[in-house]
């Protein structure tokens, strides 16, 4: 599985958490599942770079019933970003379903790929949340861009030098420097430095999340092409960032980068988030949260060190990071 497929089921389950956390503190016993669906241009079940999300497409969510026979129990229209959520109140548990695009020519193509099974990514209190991995519409012919993809550049041959001569080969000697006399008096008395002229004035800053309100989730910080947008340093260490008890519990190597891509324990979550946090916070002077204040925050959780505590640490930051506390969106355009 390459980076972008990761990403994309990172994406999912983020969404997931985000839509269950509004129901933690009320609701019992509900179930919640999300996924993706992307247009597959090379035909080979891989998110690729020509490959893209999918909008306006029907998925279809089916359980067994009593005889073994798949059911309809569920209709679900992805959104721009090609992701779809649906909640079952009072459903505990989902496990033997699975989703798959509608097969009525939509997408990027006629041909749909295989249906998904629901796989329970996170269990809390009653409520249990599921995640499907990526479903696909195809095109009936691969786009002919793939085979770009798929060829690689033709080696070039090895340089061809002729041989040294034996003269050739030893380095020319160079004839002894002579030692230039002092400088007396100083050459600072001899040439006086002039004054500077004024300086111009400094052209306007660009127009970036620095100075607008901006909140963007670590999917988007993960992505090469948002490089730019990182103002700490991605290989400064979590000790010095968080302190010693984050020391302590992620050891004393981890780097800010590395942090940004743990996934599935609370520990890993919370770190992962509250990192995220720290970046729009250096990013926007408008995030919900002070670079202290989120310090402070992810401390409280790992000293409580209960995973309700961990995970409603995380689930805080992850409101923050995707816009809904502060009603944002993410600012970032490709990096030049």
């Amino acid at each position: 599985m390459n980076v972008y497929m990761k990403m994309v089921m990172d994406w999912v389950l983020t969404t997931l958490v985000l839509v269950a956390a509004a129901a933690i503190d009320g609701a019992r016993g509900d179930t919640t599942v999300t996924g993706t669906v992307f247009c597959d241009q090379c035909k080979d079940g891989q998110f690729d770079s020509l490959d893209y999300p999918l909008g306006g497409v029907r998925i279809l969510l089916a359980c067994p019933g009593e005889n073994g026979q798949y059911t309809v129990v569920r209709e679900e229209t992805t959104n721009w970003l090609g992701a779809y959520t649906a909640s079952f109140p009072g459903t505990s548990d989902m496990g033997g379903c699975r989703a798959q695009v509608a097969d009525d020519g939509q997408g990027c193509g006629v041909v749909v790929g295989p249906a998904q099974d629901f796989r329970l990514s996170l269990k809390m209190f009653d409520s249990q949340m599921y995640t499907v991995d990526p479903l696909v519409s195809q095109p009936d012919v691969p786009s002919p861009l793939c085979l770009s993809l798929a060829t690689p550049f033709p080696s070039l041959p090895p340089p061809s030098y002729l041989p040294l001569t034996p003269s050739q080969q030893q380095p020319p000697v160079s004839p002894p420097m002579t030692e230039l006399p002092a400088l007396t008096p100083p050459i600072t008395e001899l040439l006086p430095m002039p004054p500077l002229p004024p300086l111009p004035p400094l052209p306007p800053m660009p127009t970036q999340p620095f100075f607008e309100s901006s909140a963007c989730p670590y999917q988007m910080w993960m992505m090469a092409q948002h490089r730019c947008y990182w103002m700490l340093d991605p290989e400064l260490k979590v000790e010095l960032v968080f302190g010693s008890l984050a020391s302590t519990i992620y050891g004393p190597n981890i780097t800010l980068r590395q942090s940004i891509i743990g996934i599935g324990d609370p520990y890993q979550t919370l770190l992962r988030e509250g990192t995220t946090a720290l970046l729009n916070a250096y990013t926007s002077t408008q995030f919900v949260y002070q670079p202290d204040d989120i310090v402070r925050r992810l401390n409280w959780a790992l000293t409580d060190g209960t995973s309700q505590q961990l995970l409603m640490a995380a689930l805080r930051f992850i409101k923050a990071n995707s816009g809904q506390t502060g009603n944002t969106t993410c600012k970032f355009s490709v990096c030049m």
